[in-house]
């Protein structure tokens, strides 16, 4: 692990896999940590360098006060990327993850040769419900919110066959910081980029889980079809679809990566 001070706060970030590989970015969840892609860094680490980060407000990096947005998100990422001297990377971001994603191919999207957007939507949920579940934290903490969560990441069936998989990503909630977590909910609460997919020019796999209640497979096909040659894969999954279909997903990802150039350092 190491860590970077960088827009105004410390990230914490890891690097696995061949140093003169490819880059492979990966941004988390909200609620999660880097940890959350340990099913797929053994296979990506094969191919790839791949850079993980705890995204602002979560895990070890810092938690500042206040509402984020994803716009700092983004430069988050590509700020971290101009750090490590990376040029171009391939992205790979899941539900908060991705929506950061949509915003960097955007934005910024001279940075990086495919995106895959992984159960998100270019507009996630309503501001009602973020501004809901902000009070609940402000009230009653995040043992409120973690107690709730396998239901909305995880199909009922994984959840009765896997619970300490379950268990070790609930705990990354639990610990995440209050006002980390409800800043990175403003940044999802506020952050509306449906008109903004056809300037996406990068290619794009969408990956939706059929399973999934917090960013619908009907969220998924929209997203897709709002951005021009986009692939669209749905997984019998639920919102976490990296760990509950962690093989599929992993070939998935792999398979629209293909052998292609691109994504070094330099």
């Amino acid at each position: 692990m190491a860590f970077i001070e960088l827009n105004d706060i410390r990230l914490r970030y890891r690097l696995d896999g061949p140093e003169d590989a490819p880059v492979l970015v990966l941004s988390n969840s909200l609620g999660t940590t880097l940890e959350m892609w340990d099913p797929q860094v053994p296979e990506f680490a094969r191919r790839f360098r791949v850079l993980r980060l705890d995204t602002r407000g979560h895990g070890e990096s810092g938690a500042p006060e206040g509402d984020y947005h994803i716009g700092q998100l983004g430069r988050d990422v590509t700020g971290l990327m101009d750090a490590l001297g990376i040029r171009r990377a391939h992205y790979c971001g899941l539900s908060m993850g991705g929506l950061t994603g949509i915003w960097l191919g955007v934005h910024a999207g001279e940075r990086f040769d495919r995106l895959v957007l992984c159960n998100t939507a270019a507009r996630i949920g309503s501001r009602d419900n973020w501004d809901a579940r902000m009070a609940t934290i402000r009230e009653q903490g995040m043992d409120r919110i973690a107690a709730a969560a396998p239901e909305r990441w995880f199909s009922e069936s994984f959840r009765a066959r896997a619970a300490a998989d379950v268990g070790r990503v609930q705990e990354q909630l639990r610990r995440t910081p209050p006002q980390g977590y409800s800043g990175c909910c403003a940044a999802i609460r506020d952050a509306d980029l449906r008109a903004d997919l056809g300037r996406i020019t990068a290619p794009v796999l969408v990956i939706a889980g059929s399973h999934d209640v917090a960013t619908p497979p009907a969220d998924g096909r929209a997203l897709a079809a709002g951005i021009g040659g986009a692939r669209y894969r749905e997984l019998q999954a639920g919102h976490l679809s990296n760990i509950e279909a962690a093989g599929a997903f992993t070939q998935t990802v792999l398979d629209f990566l293909g052998p292609h150039e691109g994504g070094r350092h330099g």
